[in-house]
């Protein structure tokens, strides 16, 4: 057993400034180093350089340790050295419209080949917009024209002639020739018609008819001459728009002779526009009939039929991926990853009340922007968006990218694109917490097959001198990232010490880079405030009390609540089944210490321990198991040859809202060795720490903030000179307490014991030696473990004596 009284020098591990060889940060070189995180590092380093299936990374880490930065830089070390990906781009696919092509380019070219496209579009809408006004197309036709013409103007003269010796006359007319009766070289109006005889009427009906069959027999030939008109004006046409289109498509494959698919493509232009040439070209044949004259109907049918879209469009390019060249691999971020985020969407337009897409409205994603290269991703935003996470699987698993709809997804579908989906060769890297990493092993079969690499960032690193060194370059980079004051020698220590404070370890510098880079905010802010052009340590200390100021609300609320009264709570004196405990409250961002009263009260029973707090449900199982822990240690040292016949019950008082963990179990030992002794118990001295069942002492958590809170409330009431807190010797090394303390020990006003056992914490609290037993489990006169055994055995022999006079036999 061994008690000792810990020295200021133990209780805050301080950083020597004058080991640092610069006068100020800005002296540093820049540059963000990975303390403490090499076996992240070498687990990022092997999942970047395996390319075989799966090796991708979930980066597991709490928030604010730079891990996102860190692998960042990783990335784009390597990134450098590995080749441009190609570019990619969608154009029309003329046999399945509905399939959109995908065509790869090396990095640079599809933008160029995108712009040759349309330089192609412009030119080839340019000159078949003129080819009609032409003089030599229209020569062409005029020779069409003048070829059928002659052969109408030889047949209206055949049937002048056969009208030559009749009584009848030809007459051209709009919807062509007309046969009327005639007389004397003069031709009949209706009237006149009907003052003739009827001798000569029938006469000139004969005629009449005979030359209207005449007509008709001949207009028998009309349409065929009239179709081989449309089709050799047709034809003309055609070879005209071969010989317009020909040449530019002919000199861009011999360009891009290298990329099968785009020669194919502009195979396709030529093809589709020589196979609907009416959509590019005017025409004629529908604007002339063989009378020469323009037919206005068939040229209002004409513009009917006109399509209103662009009738180029469909020769367009979209490139929804287009990198630099000699760039590297690329490194894309998300933020908000949702299925088309990820995968790409095609988007819609409405038009006339209806939603309309083609293929120029194809999106790209993050996928494709990051394909040959990596992507990053917050694994609990991706979670949170429906379909992203099957999505990205999918992907994974099958390397290609299919963009998807939502609509597929569910019940709901419309008729949309299906583009051609693009080979993915990509390297995902996840972040996210451990809840996470764990839910989603536990959860999904197919993670650990698609993410085998996990890189741990820890949140805290060993304070070694080289690591104090590398700490104040960390700190002196984040100075200058975040546009700050240089900081001074004496201020970066201040910051080391800190962070060892954030570690809750002495020998521990916090990974938590996001909390100092706040802290060098603040105290920037200081430092501006009082118009110096450094941070100074003061500045520091300004930052951190500010800090603990703004949250310490409900701190300074308990204290005065104990001021008043209304909790109770003695930090003078001594009490008989009474003790101070000590609890942290844990928010979010900030943690204090408390002072807990802790009762037992003892009785006559059968070795019942009642928890109060876990029988009305205020337990939590870690204190339960505690209590536990306590029953079996005081029976095995007290009860080995007779039953512990006692009860006792134990409480936290005014606790009302839930206990848990064992950090108070060593507290409700002295408790209840002070309830069964009747010894008093120093309520000055407050006691943290847990025990087994060998009464050794224990380490807890939150030990700082657990003297601080106590000192803070002996203070407020006054110190004595004789208070102080009782913690495991295993938590010596997590000291790095606040400086007031440090004073009120060197000045003798507060003690800090560190202690071993259970015995090493009764001898302080009461004075009193514990006492060790002897070969017969028996303890030395005077001891407090004598006092106890002496006690348990009055209360056997009057739990006999009830047993007795009750039942008649024990």
């Amino acid at each position: 057993m061994a008690i000792t009284k810990l020295t200021s020098n133990q209780l805050y591990k301080k950083c020597d400034p004058s080991k640092f060889d610069f006068k100020t940060t800005a002296e540093l070189e820049e540059g963000l180093s990975a303390l403490g995180q090499d076996r992240a590092i070498s687990a990022v380093e092997l999942g970047i350089h395996i390319k075989s299936r799966g090796y991708n990374l979930f980066c597991l880490g709490p928030e604010g340790t730079g891990k996102m930065s860190l692998v960042k830089r990783l990335l784009e070390t390597e990134a450098k050295k590995r080749k441009t990906p190609s570019d990619w781009a969608y154009v029309y696919n003329f046999d399945e419209p509905y399939k959109p092509k995908a065509i790869q380019f090396p990095a640079g070219e599809a933008c160029n080949f995108a712009k040759d496209i349309d330089e192609l579009i412009f030119e080839l809408s340019s000159n078949l917009s003129v080819l009609v006004e032409s003089d030599e197309y229209k020569a062409a036709i005029d020779i069409i024209k003048q070829k059928y013409k002659a052969k109408k103007d030889e047949y209206v003269s055949l049937l002048q002639k056969k009208a030559k010796g009749k009584r009848v006359s030809l007459l051209h007319m709009q919807m062509g020739l007309v046969v009327a009766p005639m007389k004397d070289g003069e031709v009949l109006s209706p009237d006149a018609f009907d003052q003739l005889s009827e001798n000569e009427k029938k006469l000139i009906m004969d005629d009449l008819n005979a030359m209207q069959e005449e007509i008709e027999n001949a207009t028998q030939t009309l349409p065929q001459w009239e179709d081989k008109q449309k089709k050799e004006i047709e034809t003309l046409k055609s070879k005209f728009v071969k010989a317009t289109v020909e040449k530019p498509i002919n000199e861009l494959k011999t360009k891009y002779k290298k990329y099968i698919q785009a020669v194919k493509f502009l195979r396709a232009i030529q093809t589709h526009i020589l196979d609907n040439v009416d959509e590019f070209v005017p025409n004629e044949a529908e604007k002339v009939s063989l009378t020469g004259e323009e037919d206005p109907m068939q040229i209002l049918l004409s513009k009917m039929k006109q399509p209103e879209e662009d009738k180029f469009s469909k020769l367009k390019v979209n490139v929804i991926v287009k990198n630099t060249p000699d760039a590297g691999a690329p490194i894309i971020t998300v933020d908000h990853p949702t299925q088309g985020n990820l995968v790409g969407k095609v988007e819609r337009i409405q038009q006339y009340g209806a939603l309309l897409t083609d293929f120029t409205l194809i999106k790209a994603g993050a996928l494709h922007c990051a394909n040959g290269g990596f992507i990053l991703l917050d694994a609990r935003k991706v979670l949170e968006q429906p379909y992203a996470w099957d999505s990205l699987k999918r992907a994974i698993s099958t390397k290609c990218i299919k963009i998807e709809s939502p609509s597929e997804e569910t019940s709901f579908t419309t008729i949309s694109l299906d583009p051609e989906p693009i080979p993915l060769d990509i390297k995902v890297i996840l972040t996210g917490d451990f809840e996470i990493y764990d839910l989603l092993c536990e959860r999904d079969p197919d993670f650990r097959d698609f993410f085998k690499v996990e890189a741990d960032f820890g949140i805290i690193m060993d304070r070694t001198e080289e690591n104090e060194i590398e700490y104040a370059k960390l700190i002196g980079s984040l100075s200058k990232k975040k546009g700050l004051r240089s900081l001074n020698r004496q201020a970066v220590a201040r910051v080391i010490e800190h962070a060892s404070r954030l570690a809750d370890d002495a020998d521990k510098l916090t990974a938590h880079i996001s909390s100092i880079g706040d802290l060098l905010r603040e105290a920037d802010y200081w430092a501006r405030k009082s118009q110096s052009k450094q941070i100074g340590k003061n500045h520091i200390d300004q930052a951190i009390d500010a800090q603990i100021y703004r949250m310490d609300r409900i701190k300074k609320s308990m204290l005065e609540q104990i001021d008043k009264g209304t909790i109770l709570m003695d930090v003078k004196g001594k009490r008989v089944g009474q003790i101070n405990g000590l609890v942290v409250y844990d928010f979010s961002n900030y943690s204090f210490g408390k002072p807990a009263r802790i009762t037992t009260q003892v009785r006559i029973g059968k070795g019942d321990f009642v928890d109060i707090e876990r029988e009305i449900d205020l337990s939590g199982p870690i204190h339960t198991k505690g209590v536990l822990i306590l029953k079996s240690l005081i029976s095995n040292r007290f009860a080995k040859r007779s039953p512990l016949s006692l009860s006792a019950s134990i409480v936290f008082e005014q606790s009302y809202g839930g206990v848990d963990g064992d950090s108070a179990s060593s507290t409700e030992y002295y408790c209840l060795i002070s309830a069964i002794t009747g010894l008093e118990i120093d309520q000055g001295i407050a006691v943290t720490g847990s025990i087994n069942q060998f009464g050794e002492i224990q380490p807890i958590g939150g030990v700082n903030e657990k003297i601080e809170g106590f000192f803070d409330v002996c203070v407020h009431n006054g110190l004595t000179g004789t208070q102080g807190v009782i913690i495991p010797r295993t938590n010596v090394g997590n000291l790095m307490l606040r400086a007031d303390i440090l004073q009120a020990v060197e000045d003798g006003k507060f003690t800090i014991y560190a202690i071993d056992t259970v015995d090493d914490g009764i001898e302080i609290l009461t004075g009193k030696k514990a006492g060790e037993p002897d070969s017969r489990g028996r303890y030395p006169r005077g001891t407090i473990n004598y006092m106890v055994q002496k006690s348990l055995k009055g209360l056997y022999s009057s739990y006999a004596r009830y047993a007795k006079e009750t039942h008649g036999c024990m």
